[in-house]
C-alpha cells in the first residue's frame, strides 16, 4: 500500500472520531506511521497541520449541525470538543466571520462560507497532481556507517512551520557564539551537521547542530548532547533554492511516489562551511530509507 493510501486510512480514522478527543497516536497508527512522520508527511502534502485539519473539519460539521438541526449551541460546542459555548463561539467567529447564533438565523448560509468549509480530504487527488507538481533532481543513494555527533540542542516545532522560521537562527547562534568550540575531539570541523531528533507527538522536536566527534559525552557543557546517527541506506538530496522547498518536495512528492519507505531514525543535513556563502549554502539532506 502506498503512502497516499495509508494516509487516507488515517483520514478515515479522524473522520470517524471527530467528536472525540484528538489523538494523533491513534490516527497515525491507522496509517502505520509514527506520529511525527505522519504529521510531517501530511503537512508537506497539504500545506497545513493535522491538528488544523481536524479543527477545520469540526467547525465545518458544527456549522452543518447548526443549519440542519435544532440542537442547542452549547450541546453542539461540547460535542465537537469545545469546553464552553464561549470558546466555540470565538473559534466559529474567527473562522467564518459570524457567530453561531447569527449563522443559524441566516436564510442563505452557503455562498459566503463555502471557501471556509473544510471538505474531507481525498489523498487520491494529491496523488494525481504528482506528474505536474514534482520538479526535483533525483537523489543519490548511499549506505553509511554509524556517525557520532556532538552538538548544541535547540527546541522547535512542526506546527505553523515554526521550525522553518527558527532553524536559520539556530545556525547563526551556533556560529556567532562559536558553540562548535565546546565540542570535544572534532574530526571534521569543516562539516556542520543539523539533525532532527527527539520527536514528540505534538510536533515538537529537537534540532541539534554539531559536528562529528570521537569524544566522550561524560563532561559536555550544558545544552550540548551526543547523538549517534544510525548506519544504513540514505537518500541524499542536494539543496537548490530554499531548504524549505526541498524538504516539502521530499516529503510531499518524492517519498510518496518512490518505492522506498522512510525507516526509523533522524533526518540530517550536512553543510560544507568552507564552500558555503550567506547567499548559497553547500548543503545535502539525508533521509533514512528501507
Amino acid at each position: 500500500m502506498d503512502h497516499y493510501s495509508r494516509i487516507q486510512l488515517a483520514i478515515e480514522h479522524l473522520e470517524q472520531h471527530l467528536q472525540e478527543p484528538f489523538n494523533i497516536r491513534d490516527a497515525s497508527a491507522a496509517a502505520s506511521f509514527s506520529a511525527f512522520h505522519f504529521q510531517r508527511l501530511f503537512q508537506a502534502i497539504t500545506g497545513f497541520t493535522v491538528l488544523e485539519y481536524v479543527r477545520r473539519r469540526r467547525l465545518t460539521e458544527a456549522a452543518a449541525t447548526l443549519r440542519n438541526t435544532a440542537q442547542g449551541v452549547l450541546e453542539i460546542a461540547l460535542s465537537y470538543g469545545y469546553q464552553s459555548q464561549e470558546a466555540f463561539t470565538r473559534a466559529f467567529d474567527a473562522h467564518f466571520g459570524i457567530t453561531p447564533a447569527r449563522y443559524r438565523k441566516q436564510e442563505e448560509k452557503e455562498h459566503w462560507t463555502e471557501k471556509q468549509m473544510q471538505k474531507t480530504i481525498d489523498f487520491n487527488e494529491y496523488r494525481s497532481k504528482l506528474g505536474t507538481e514534482f520538479h526535483m533532481n533525483p537523489p543519490h543513494m548511499v549506505t553509511l556507517e554509524p556517525i557520532r555527533i556532538i552538538g548544541y540542542e535547540y527546541q522547535t516545532n512542526l506546527n505553523n512551520e515554526q521550525h522553518y522560521a527558527e532553524i536559520p537562527g539556530f545556525y547563526h547562534d551556533f556560529g556567532s557564539q562559536q558553540k562548535f568550540m565546546n565540542i570535544p575531539e572534532r574530526i571534521r570541523p569543516d562539516m556542520a551537521y543539523g539533525v532532527a531528533a527527539h520527536f514528540q507527538e505534538d510536533g515538537a522536536f529537537s534540532f541539534i547542530i554539531g559536528e562529528e566527534s570521537v569524544g566522550s559525552d561524560d563532561s559536555l557543557e550544558p545544552g550540548y548532547t551526543c547523538l549517534d546517527i544510525p548506519g544504513g541506506l540514505y537518500a541524499v538530496f542536494t539543496t537548490e533554492g530554499s531548504e524549505q522547498d526541498v524538504r516539502k518536495m521530499i516529503y510531499g512528492s518524492w517519498l510518496p511516489a518512490s518505492k522506498y519507505e522512510r525507516r526509523e531514525g533522524p533526518d540530517f543535513e550536512v553543510t560544507d562551511v568552507w564552500k558555503s556563502t550567506p547567499e548559497r549554502l553547500d548543503m545535502k539532506i539525508y533521509i533514512p530509507l528501507k
